[in-house]
């Protein structure tokens, strides 16, 4: 018998795991990993071959305004070290969240700065 998670923690966790089964990042074609906490909103590209972070950005760097505005400008800027690494394609990782408000907006950010999805 499954053990049924009960938190929302829990459950996002599960879906995540589920999705992971199906996505991995190559040095060619890294994973975009999405992490949303209630105040900020991070974004990294990971090589699941190897194992390694490529490169992390984060909203606390960015001027203030609203979640979504900050999580579409994550997205630019993440694309734009990724352009300058010489990554131009990326599988995403919604790690577990809908594919909704700010993990939408740094996707939709990405593809603004040039990342093929």
């Amino acid at each position: 018998m499954a053990i049924i998670p009960k938190t929302r923690a829990e459950q996002r966790q599960r879906r995540h795991l589920r999705v992971r089964k199906h996505l991995a990042g190559t040095p060619e074609r890294p994973r975009l990993v999405v992490f949303r906490s209630l105040k900020h909103i991070y974004a990294q590209l990971v090589d699941d071959t190897t194992g390694r972070t490529l490169m992390t950005v984060s909203d606390q760097g960015v001027p203030a305004g609203k979640k979504a505005e900050r999580s579409a400008q994550v997205g630019k800027a993440i694309a734009e070290q990724a352009k300058a690494a010489g990554i131009s394609r990326v599988v995403f990782d919604r790690a577990g969240y809908k594919y909704h408000g700010r993990v939408k907006a740094v996707a939709e950010g990405a593809r603004e700065g040039g990342l093929e999805f």
